[in-house]
């Protein structure tokens, strides 16, 4: 694998981990689809995926972090009376369906569904349309203050589809806190604080491993270009999306995932 290969898929990973259009779509499609670090060899692979995702948790913690640190102070201190503190815990209520049924079946759906390209197309067209019905049915709505606990922990299992490649754990949730009638700049930012306890659990249990600082250190210098493009690719496209749903709505995305959608589809069957 190139570094050109690797800032391409970093680039991918920041912009698809954000966008409501599917990370883990998009790495298998350019991966295994149209090429881009074919044939990379296991052990990379492995210290990209993990480079990748740190980079985007890197994104999500500098972007929102006087909100998380606000969430954790007023979370411990003033528990669910405060408004800051309330969203410390529904992010925990939320993460719990996810958490579970990640570590129970995230290997099983991988190997069933990785190479399914068939599958993964059609949930890139199904999910592009569900958001854009979801979104202007519901209109613009309440604000996070309006949140209520059920709310939040739905919103959380609405997460777990995400483990299927094509929902998109951004397009899942935001489609979800839409149903509820949170405005859509306020359901992408509960999207983003709620992918930061997943992404970053994922890390550790990867991290924890006992051949990953092995890897890491055998493929330093893939792990901090990974790191850095898909921190600088994240951070750009949080910034994009909370600013471009103050204004516009999700049809972009909707014919963005229909059309590659199509284009799987075709060269698959091809």
């Amino acid at each position: 694998m190139g570094i050109l290969d690797i800032i391409i898929l970093g680039i991918v990973q920041g912009i698809a981990e954000f966008l409501p259009i599917s990370s883990s779509a998009h790495l298998i499609i350019f991966r295994d689809v149209f090429g881009i670090g074919t044939g990379i060899e296991q052990d990379l692979a492995l210290t990209l995926d993990i480079a990748l995702h740190l980079g985007t948790l890197l994104a999500i913690g500098i972007y929102f972090f006087n909100d998380f640190i606000q969430m954790i102070i007023k979370g411990l201190t003033k528990g669910t009376k405060d408004t800051e503190g309330k969203m410390l815990w529904y992010l925990i209520l939320a993460t719990i369906p996810a958490a579970i049924v990640g570590v129970l079946f995230e290997d099983i759906i991988e190997n069933a569904v990785r190479s399914n390209y068939i599958l993964i197309a059609c949930a890139l067209i199904f999910m592009g349309i569900v958001i854009y019905t979801v979104d202007k049915t519901m209109g613009q709505g309440n604000d996070l203050k309006k949140m209520n606990m059920k709310e939040a922990f739905l919103v959380g299992c609405a997460q777990v589809f995400a483990l299927i490649p094509g929902f998109s754990r951004s397009g899942t949730t935001i489609a979800a806190a839409r149903s509820f009638k949170l405005n859509r700049e306020d359901a992408a930012k509960f999207s983003f604080y709620l992918s930061a306890p997943v992404v970053c659990g994922a890390v550790i249990l990867k991290l924890f491993e006992s051949t990953t600082w092995t890897l890491i250190s055998a493929n330093l210098t893939v792990f901090l270009i990974g790191i850095l493009v898909a921190f600088l690719s994240g951070l750009f496209c949080i910034s994009f999306l909370l600013k471009y749903l103050k204004k516009h709505d999700f049809k972009i995305f909707m014919w963005y995932r229909i059309i590659l959608g199509i284009i799987v589809i075709l060269v698959t069957l091809i």
